[in-house]
């Protein structure tokens, strides 16, 4: 049976993972009675941690809001997760500028580990493997990251500067949206006052960024993460390809995401089955490059049109005149 100063630990615990917890619920937890969770409570605050109490019907007991621990307890598993996610965020490149932060907040962890934990970390890392390279994009600056985050959540204004694809520099102010995290590079997506457009940047190309007295409303029905792809979509590319596919919309995204592909209504049907439907849909993308393009269409398996450009159709039947060439030498 654990010790009293040992159900006194787990309380605390309870009480961190955020909330008001009830004294029905943490009686249940520690395995007491009620009268036993108040008695612990009063022991915690005669060690100064600051534990309210809430009253109501779904009242019960909190700590204080912005008070933290110093000594921050986990359990083995929740060491794990923790070292794993900065692990994987370090390899996906989903990490700030500050590796050197991740990598120091690893070793911390690793050091107090149990031995028997570390050799199940050990074993799992010795058997994962990334289809990534470690380090293969740029990482934001974690202050410019905040301050994104804050505009977005108040919706002000932000000042920056950017440097784009092309080098050039420039000042930009820019009402937020979202930050969005796609393959490995982080995105902020919103309106850009210089050009009067919804536009979205690459954190890693800001240098410099602080929020600007005001407020704005943005659109409804924002959605950044859709707003990232529709614009690598819609982005300026050397090709403009127009294709009618036969099928549902999963089986195109399944070879054409809406990162890459914007898919149309070319015979419309009605209903909530749309997208379990086989119907004739247009597909719009633009390419620097054509030749990736006829490995996708057979890979689909459906029926298909192209509409333009010619030089698309031609690699097509090139492609499939090669693939019975070797079929006929097997």
């Amino acid at each position: 049976m654990p010790r009293p100063t040992g159900r006194v630990l787990t309380l605390l615990e309870l009480l961190q993972s955020g909330g008001t917890r009830t004294v029905a619920e943490l009686a249940e937890r520690l395995g007491v009675d009620g009268r036993t969770v108040r008695r612990y409570v009063n022991q915690l605050i005669d060690l100064d941690v600051p534990v309210e109490s809430v009253r109501g019907r779904y009242g019960g007991y909190r700590l204080a809001p912005g008070y933290r621990l110093p000594p921050l307890m986990l359990s083995d598993d929740e060491a794990l997760v923790v070292l794993l996610g900065l692990i994987a965020g370090r390899r996906t490149g989903l990490m700030t500028a500050g590796h050197t932060a991740s990598e120091t907040a690893t070793a911390k962890i690793r050091r107090v580990l149990p031995r028997h934990v570390a050799r199940r970390l050990d074993t799992l890392l010795d058997s994962l493997a990334f289809t990534d390279r470690p380090g293969e994009f740029a990482a934001p600056d974690a202050g410019i990251l905040l301050t994104l985050a804050d505009a977005v959540r108040h919706r002000r204004p932000v000042s920056m500067r950017y440097t784009g694809g092309d080098g050039r520099r420039s000042e930009r102010t820019l009402h937020a949206y979202g930050i969005v995290a796609h393959s490995g590079r982080w995105y902020v997506t919103g309106k850009d006052a210089l050009s009067d457009q919804d536009r979205t940047f690459r954190l890693d190309r800001i240098s410099d960024a602080r929020t600007l007295p005001g407020s704005f409303e943005p659109p409804e029905g924002t959605d950044p993460a859709q707003r990232v792809l529709s614009g690598f979509a819609t982005a300026e590319y050397r090709h403009e390809v127009t294709l009618r596919i036969h099928g549902t919309v999963e089986q195109i995204r399944a070879r054409l995401p809406a990162g890459v592909a914007i898919l149309e209504e070319h015979e419309p049907v009605a209903g909530e089955e749309d997208r379990v439907t086989e119907r004739w849909l247009r597909v719009r993308l633009r390419a620097e490059r054509l030749d990736w393009l006829p490995p996708v269409l057979a890979s689909l398996d459906r029926p298909f049109v192209i509409e333009r450009p010619d030089a698309l159709r031609d690699l097509v039947v090139t492609f499939a005149d090669r693939l019975a060439s070797h079929a006929r030498r097997a």
